[in-house]
């Protein structure tokens, strides 16, 4: 793992050399200690350790993962020779999607089983934005077969597209418009697509609740007679009605019209999305998306949050005692977990203390401090004190995070760092922030009298103070200087993720004054602060006061 915002000690920042009395801690010498000695019981805020699932063919998983990486960036020609039939498996790709009206997918894959005819199954999730409707989500798999020269393809066969894809069926759009319901703002102005293009998503799923809007679904018909044989999704209201009341939201018209032109301006065509909203009760401000047809990735969208993430590492190293700010932690050039992690331009920070490892977001720092924690510890303190991965009922559909455990020493040193399989989006990311700041986690919402079912604990506030003064330290002396000549005491994180051999890596970026926490990503946008940065900046420098 690359983050490219991180360590740039020596590059004009300024020296810092004050020291804590703590005993220093060797990063990249650490070996995750076994199960039954320093964490055998639960402690402070941990469970026992979870055992550890056996992985298999890791270079069937890479091939697999390379398959929908290619597949999901429109690659298709390319996605098609990694398959046993490049032929048949380019024009099916290209035709899967033809009048379903679908945008650029997002797949995933799971974990890969092998069986015992040598055919090694990846199963994956593929989330298919509709344009004007919603998502289709489904499950498929991915059998791969070992060629002679020893690479692996994939075996190719319809079902791969879709289990129900075959040779007499397809699938079908079918389309009605029964008319939108009014959304208000806080305020009780309309809001609309014209006037806030990018909020499109948000308006088609808030009118589809109340029973408005377009609805439709995708059906699985016969290739011959065209008759339909089964829906695969539905959207929208299942009845039609006009809704009697407008649609009311928390959305705020400064905050929303300033995200809306920073991602026009900032994002300079890429797909990207944020969200900002306040830190003492959740109400979600604004909602911004690019571009603004089809998916509302700010709110379902599932990434991986890079070195955003380590402000919740950062909080269960704290929790454990297992670091202080000032303690040192060596942030070496190279650390090698089962692959190799290194920083930005390869370069390194031999004695640093942690309040730089985080500023300069060193990755090995983080890395290296992994055996502190159980292998439960990140998600553990993920779903206590920040909700990650409960269920949140913001009003509408949206996708609230996950960490789940790691299967081996190579997951856990890259979910220190926001990689391998922890994902998250702008929602989660803002969430994420605003609990840092305030130390309590509240539900967002979009949708104001929602219920509020999850159960969180607060963070001590001695923890919370630390975030708060290692995010500002961030801006005054880190990877977010850009953000210093803002006015009010910010705080902030940048965040470089990788996504996939040969793409670019997507920027983040996570900020937070007085009441408002904001959360951006930028898709192939490089680093953090180059991409996501202008476009939280932008923001901040709109809209200098808090909401009403």
């Amino acid at each position: 793992m690359n983050d490219t915002e991180g360590t740039t000690y020596g590059r004009g920042a300024p020296a810092r050399r004050a020291r804590g009395t703590r005993a220093a801690v060797a990063a990249g010498t650490a070996v995750a200690l076994a199960a039954g000695t320093a964490y055998a019981t639960d402690l402070g805020p941990f469970a026992p350790k979870s055992p550890k699932a056996p992985k298999a063919a890791p270079e069937a998983t890479a091939q697999a993962r390379a398959f929908l990486a290619d597949w999901s960036a429109g690659r298709l020609a390319r996605a098609a020779r990694l398959t046993s039939s490049p032929g048949q498996a380019e024009r099916v790709l290209r035709n899967f999607t033809t009048g379903l009206d679908i945008a650029e997918p997002e797949l995933r894959a799971g974990e890969a089983t092998a069986d015992e005819d040598g055919t090694v199954t990846v199963p994956f999730t593929a989330t298919m934005p509709v344009t004007g409707l919603g998502t289709w989500t489904y499950r498929s798999r991915l059998p791969l077969r070992e060629r002679d020269d020893g690479t692996w393809a994939v075996d190719w066969k319809l079902s791969v597209v879709h289990p129900k894809l075959s040779d007499t069926q397809k699938f079908r759009l079918e389309r009605e418009d029964t008319g939108a319901a009014r959304v208000n703002d806080r305020r009780g102005a309309a809001l609309s697509g014209d006037t806030h293009p990018s909020l499109a998503p948000v308006l088609a799923q808030l009118s589809g609740a109340a029973g408005a809007g377009p609805r439709g679904a995708i059906h699985r018909v016969d290739r011959t007679s065209g008759e339909v044989t089964g829906t695969e999704a539905t959207f929208g209201a299942r009845r039609a009605r006009t809704p009697t009341k407008p649609v009311a939201t928390t959305l705020d018209p400064a905050w929303q019209s300033a995200a809306e032109r920073a991602l026009a301006a900032g994002a300079k065509g890429k797909d990207a999305a944020l969200v900002a909203l306040r830190i003492d009760n959740g109400e979600i401000l604004a909602v911004a998306n690019s571009p603004a047809t089809g998916f509302n990735r700010a709110l379902s969208g599932t990434y991986a949050p890079g070195s955003t993430f380590k402000v919740v590492t950062t909080s269960a190293l704290l929790l454990k005692g297992a670091v202080a700010p000032g303690d040192t932690v060596d942030c070496p050039r190279y650390l090698t977990v089962g692959k190799q992690f290194h920083n930005v331009e390869k370069s390194e920070h031999r004695g640093a203390t942690f309040r730089e490892d985080f500023a300069e977001s060193c990755n090995t720092a983080f890395i290296g401090l992994r055996g502190k924690l159980p292998d439960d510890g990140l998600g553990d303190v993920a779903k206590r004190y920040f909700g990650i991965g409960q269920r949140w009922r913001t009003g509408v559909p949206s996708f609230d995070g996950a960490v789940p455990a790691p299967r081996d020493e190579t997951e856990k040193a890259a979910a220190m760092i926001g990689q391998g399989r922890v994902l998250a989006n702008p929602l989660v990311m803002a969430s994420v922030t605003a609990t840092a700041a305030s130390g309590t986690f509240r539900q967002p919402t979009l949708v104001p009298g929602q219920k509020d079912t999850t159960r969180t604990r607060a963070l001590p506030r001695e923890v919370t103070g630390a975030l708060r003064s290692l995010m500002r330290t961030t801006v005054t002396d880190g990877t977010a200087r850009g953000l210093a000549g803002l006015s009010g005491a910010v705080g902030a994180k940048t965040g470089t993720a990788e996504v996939a051999e040969g793409t670019p890596n997507n920027g983040w970026m996570v900020a937070h004054r007085g009441n408002v926490a904001i959360a951006a990503v930028v898709e192939k946008g490089r680093t953090g602060g180059a991409s996501a940065g202008p476009v939280v900046k932008e923001v901040l420098s709109a809209v200098d006061s808090d909401p009403a």
